[in-house]
């Protein structure tokens, strides 16, 4: 029996952790910088970095059910939204991006359940 390399849960876990703490950054920034392409707001920016920070969770926490994950980035987000009410930090509140942050974390979580469904176990990182 061969033993599997640790190396994709040590990369995807490094991953997560850097693109969770650059999320933090950006969203506790003062006034953070957006994407440089017109046409995508603010939404599409939590979305995006949502559903990074799933598919990272999930690949980096393979033992841990994606459901788990997906309340706990949820209330990362939420978490975010209520740390941008502190005035010092002159951001604002909205619990319409928590909800975009919740929608790309369920529609990623659905895409990996479907994915993992079709996709052979032996070539999982488990």
């Amino acid at each position: 029996m061969t033993q599997r390399s640790p190396a994709p849960r040590l990369i995807a876990s490094v991953l997560f952790w850097l693109a969770l703490a650059f999320a933090l950054t950006m969203a506790l920034l003062p006034v953070p910088p957006s994407l440089p392409i017109d046409g995508f707001g603010d939404k599409f920016e939590h979305m995006l970095a949502f559903g990074t920070l799933t598919l990272l969770a999930d690949f980096a926490f393979p033992a841990m059910p994606r459901l788990r994950i997906a309340e706990r980035l949820s209330f990362l987000g939420a978490l975010i939204e209520v740390a941008q009410s502190i005035p010092a930090l002159h951001r604002d509140c909205d619990i319409r991006d928590w909800v975009a942050d919740t929608i790309a974390i369920l529609v990623v979580t659905g895409l990996i359940a479907l994915w993992r469904q079709t996709v052979p176990k032996t070539r999982s990182f488990d």
